[in-house]
């Protein structure tokens, strides 16, 4: 009967599976039929746009040509017109003093022929007739402006579409995904001597393997990437996976998506948690800061008559911030002295990392990590179950490292931002440089319960990075740094 059972609850598994895969696949048919009608639309749309455009352009060609050939027309009409008038004025002109001169032949009197002898010379010499250009200044030939369109026929009727270039391929085994950075890497398939650009696409998603079409988060784009390969630099890791994917386009068309490649992304996400934090601390998205008026609200009578048999714990409610009740077993949240507030996630194996930086004028704070039994009145530092570095810009200025009520001195400048790397199946809590990656401290002890990043603020506040990768620089690190025995031993102990 039980194994009978396993076995169906397998094959109910499979299904399952193979349900949702189907799912998937519907929307993915789906949302592809609705992008051929769009993109079918759409593409008429720009095929039209293109022929309007060239059938612009000849209208425009006709038009100027036309009109180069009316303004030689012009011209050569007029310059022929002007030559025809005067030769027709010469020729009238002509034509009445060989009149005269052939009545002149009739005069009798020599004194009167003489005379008019005289007027006929005279006018022949000043006559149009002898001073004209007998050659035309035009001629009657316009084949300087005949047109032979034979190529451009052959070109027009050689219109095709461009050919869109091929999808290219992601090369996975190239891509890394490394210090908050991805490179992808990608070829084309065929070499294409017209790809102009490639665009990149990259979605964050928590599903593996393909993409989906109704996923959580939108693709993104990077688009007139050059070269075969490319780095997106400064993400943060809030997801598991991401989603790759590129296409390539010449000038006038982008080509199909390469195949999707999903990339692990994880890195160790968490935020503040509002509800085990002091009074006193105003906690935000990414940041919590010193507030001194903070739970003063509270009459001093009522507030102790609340506290009764709650080591005087405050009301939650009473607080300047309304804040849930604290999820982790009802523990109370900090009170008295210990402004501390947690991280709202535990390490319970592996490798993290995280970076916090001091706001300014911050007088005093700590960063470290601590059991998620850490008491409410318990200061970071000062006990077992609680390591850290400690910053006091008040009075006497001191950086140090603090665990189980020790301290050790660190004679080094404070850096602006802390990187802090927890080993916890290593046994090992580290403190960098967030910006050189120098190391800072480093306690190495047994931790034999989950621990949970820890944060103690005064008269300041602090920003936290999360979704970082643990850094090359302090992955290398702590390579050379396994098997050497540290500097810190007078603070190493280990965990009750």
């Amino acid at each position: 009967m039980d194994s009978q059972k396993e076995a169906l609850q397998r094959i109910i598994t499979t299904l399952a599976n193979k349900n949702e895969e189907l799912h998937n696949f519907i929307e993915t048919l789906s949302h592809l039929l609705a992008g051929v009608q769009g993109n079918s639309s759409q593409v008429v749309s720009d095929l039209e746009e293109e022929f309007d455009t060239l059938f612009a352009i000849l209208e425009e060609a006709k038009e100027s040509m036309t009109n180069t050939i009316k303004q030689e027309q012009a011209r050569k009409s007029h310059e022929l017109q002007n030559q025809l008038t005067q030769s027709t004025n010469a020729l009238e002109s002509a034509e009445e003093l060989l009149e005269f001169a052939n009545h002149a032949l009739d005069i009798k009197d020599e004194e009167e022929f003489a005379k008019a002898a005289k007027q006929i010379k005279d006018r022949v010499t000043m006559a149009p007739a002898f001073r004209l250009t007998m050659k035309p200044k035009a001629t009657d030939n316009m084949t300087h402006l005949m047109v032979d369109f034979s190529q451009e026929r052959q070109l027009l009727q050689g219109l095709r579409f461009l050919p869109v270039p091929r999808a290219p391929e992601i090369e996975v085994q190239d891509c890394m995904v490394v210090d908050n950075a991805v490179t992808v890497v990608w070829r084309m398939p065929v070499e294409d001597s017209k790809i102009d650009h490639y665009i990149l696409e990259y979605r964050k998603t928590n599903h593996e393997g393909l993409p989906r079409v109704k996923d959580e988060r939108c693709w993104e784009l990077v688009d007139n990437i050059k070269n075969t390969e490319y780095t997106l630099t400064g993400l943060k890791f809030d997801s598991k996976f991401m989603n790759i994917r590129v296409r390539a386009c010449n000038k006038a068309a982008a080509g199909d998506y390469s195949d999707p490649v999903t990339l692990e992304t994880r890195a160790f996400n968490f935020d503040f948690d509002s509800s085990s934090s002091h009074l006193n601390l105003k906690v935000e998205e990414g940041s919590v800061e010193w507030d001194p008026q903070g739970g003063k609200g509270l009459d001093s009578k009522v507030k102790g008559k609340e506290n009764k048999g709650r080591s005087g714990t405050p009301s939650p409610k009473r607080g300047s911030t309304t804040r849930s009740p604290a999820p982790r077993g009802g523990r109370d949240r900090f009170t008295g002295e210990s402004y501390t507030v947690l991280g709202d996630t535990s390490i319970d194996s592996g490798q993290h990392y995280w970076e916090v930086k001091a706001l300014k004028d911050c007088k005093s704070y700590s960063v470290g990590v601590a059991y998620k039994n850490l008491g409410k009145f318990d200061q970071l530092g000062k006990t077992n179950t609680t390591w850290c570095i400690h910053v006091n810009n008040w009075l006497q200025n001191s950086f140090a490292a603090k665990h189980n009520n020790k301290a050790k001195s660190l004679d080094m400048p404070v850096p602006e931002r802390i990187g802090l790397y927890c080993d916890l199946d290593g046994g090992q809590l580290s403190f960098y440089n967030a910006e050189s990656k120098q190391l800072l401290h480093s306690f190495k002890t047994k931790f034999t319960q989950p621990v949970v990043p820890a944060f103690m603020v005064w008269c300041g506040g602090l920003s936290l990075s999360t979704g970082l990768q643990v850094p090359s620089a302090v992955k290398s690190f702590q390579k050379t740094e396994n098997g050497l025995a540290g500097s810190n031993s007078s603070l190493n102990s280990m965990a009750h």
